[in-house]
């Protein structure tokens, strides 16, 4: 099971890379010298983002369709649509299920910051379950707050630790009933948010990416 989420964090970073690597194709062809991503003529940081996310997104959406909505068991409740013998669980290293999608995500994430320190990507929300989760920069609850409002993305630049970075929150939805099922169900959510009960298609919370530039 670990080889199995090795694996599929690997191809996602792959995929993250491809991205990555036309857009410093594009940037050298510009005849740009700087190693920072928009110091040089190229794509546009909005594109940059645009394409981590898309990859991002297709990535998670696939995993909740494909693989959790295909298990028979998600936090102990039986699913009557489920055709593998699996439980997703967010305790899964314990019972040796598979992690819940955005437990996957986070995964992903930190193999992503194993390989590059060319951007980051995170999950914030609202309402979020884990700590981590928070949404912390003034960015990040200006951001949030417009993004559950209007369900469209939101950029701009912030500073992080001396470093300019353009970011970018995407809404992120529920696209399939085991999000809503888990979160609403959820004890901590149940404790936090009592009166919130997700639903189909709504904006549970945001993916949060930063790529560092050089502002000018």
């Amino acid at each position: 099971m670990n080889h199995l989420i090795r694996k599929i964090k690997t191809q996602t970073i792959g995929l993250i890379a491809i991205a990555v690597m036309v857009t410093f194709t594009a940037i050298a062809c510009g005849g740009g010298s700087s190693t920072q991503t928009t110091a040089a003529v190229g794509i546009p940081p909005e594109k940059v983002v645009d394409y981590i996310h898309t990859v991002l997104l297709a990535d998670r959406t696939a995993y909740t369709k494909h693989v959790v909505n295909r298990l028979k068991t998600l936090e102990g409740k039986e699913k009557p649509n489920g055709v593998i013998d699996a439980e997703a669980t967010e305790g899964w290293q314990e019972t040796g299920g598979v992690p819940l999608p955005a437990q996957m995500f986070r995964l992903g994430s930190e193999v992503a910051l194993e390989n590059t320190t060319e951007f980051t990507y995170n999950l914030i929300s609202t309402w979020y379950i884990n700590d981590s989760h928070n949404p912390k920069s003034e960015f990040e609850k200006v951001a949030m707050e417009e993004v559950n409002k209007t369900a469209e993305p939101y950029t701009g630049y912030q500073e992080i630790g001396g470093q300019t970075y353009f970011s970018a929150l995407y809404p992120d939805k529920a696209v399939a009933e085991a999000c809503v099922t888990c979160h609403n169900t959820h004890p901590v959510h149940l404790e936090r948010y009592p009166d919130k009960q997700f639903e189909l298609g709504e904006v549970m919370g945001g993916i949060i990416i930063n790529l560092p530039v050089d502002k000018t």
